[in-house]
């Protein structure tokens, strides 16, 4: 049961009415990892949840972000004010679409006028991936208040912004611990093992020198564990396959080498006229 208290949870302040940035605020209203989405993926996930403990905290979040969207969009409003006076051309310029089609209101679009979408959601019905999703949107939002707040010029926005950008910091600590408190190694994902010994390789398959002189690069992704580095090897003699043997690229079974763009693989057979 939804109850809702006429009171936001943030009080909104706008001196200086921007309807550019109102513009930019859609993006957290309406956008990809905007507030609606926030609020409907976490939401969804609780109520395909069948633990009752994660549940909470899905219903807690989902819940909490319905009250960030309200202030996203008291926010937007504000800044979109100017547009509802049928006179002030250059205003309804920042946006025609919501000066002309939402008479200067929010609706469910993103800052390029493109409609909100379920396809925003990720939600997969596997808790601990569930979590994962959830600690990544709430990065990519923090990054989003980030650009805003770095972009407006008018105080009490700004304040409203940082709380709005602090809260996602506080959902990534809540929802990151939910997944550590599963107690599952970060890696084990589903019930099907992977492949062994195919797990460890990884592929050097961005080698030589670049433009800008990018080099190849080592570090804890690639070497040292249990990795094992694999070079260049579209170059290589052929891959290993699951029992150990040399296979080619056409997937039979030998120990011919992939051969280079530099002239030297065979000539092609002729077609009889």
């Amino acid at each position: 049961m939804y109850h809702h208290i006429k009171k936001l949870m943030y009080t909104v302040k706008v001196d200086d009415p921007d309807p550019r940035f109102g513009n930019m605020l859609l993006e957290q209203f309406g956008g990809a990892n905007g507030e609606l989405a926030a609020a409907m993926q976490y939401s969804i996930q609780g109520f395909n949840c069948d633990d009752p403990e994660r549940k909470d905290l899905l219903m807690d979040i989902g819940t909490e972000e319905l009250s960030h969207l309200e202030v996203v969009g008291a926010l937007a409003r504000m800044h979109l004010k100017p547009m509802k006076k049928s006179a002030n051309r250059d205003a309804a310029e920042a946006d025609p679409l919501v000066a002309i089609a939402g008479g200067g209101g929010v609706s469910l679009f993103n800052s390029m006028g493109a409609p909100w979408t379920a396809d925003y959601l990720k939600i997969t019905g596997e808790l601990d991936v569930d979590l994962r999703s959830n600690i990544a949107a709430e990065a990519r939002a923090k990054i989003v208040y980030e650009r805003l707040i770095n972009l407006c010029d008018d105080p009490g926005s700004k304040d409203a912004l940082q709380f709005l950008m602090t809260r996602e910091i506080t959902h990534m600590k809540a929802f990151t611990l939910a997944l550590e408190s599963l107690g599952k190694d970060p890696f084990s994902i589903g019930n099907i093992p992977p492949t062994p010994v195919l797990v460890d390789e990884y592929f050097n398959d961005s080698t030589g020198v670049g433009d800008e002189g990018e080099t190849d690069a080592k570090g804890p992704w690639n070497s040292g564990g249990s990795w094992i580095f694999v070079e260049e090897p579209e170059l290589e003699q052929g891959v290993e396959n699951l029992t150990g043997a040399p296979q080619a690229k056409n997937g039979k079974s030998g120990t011919s080498k992939v051969k280079s763009i530099a002239g030297d693989e065979s000539p092609k057979k002729k077609r009889s006229a």
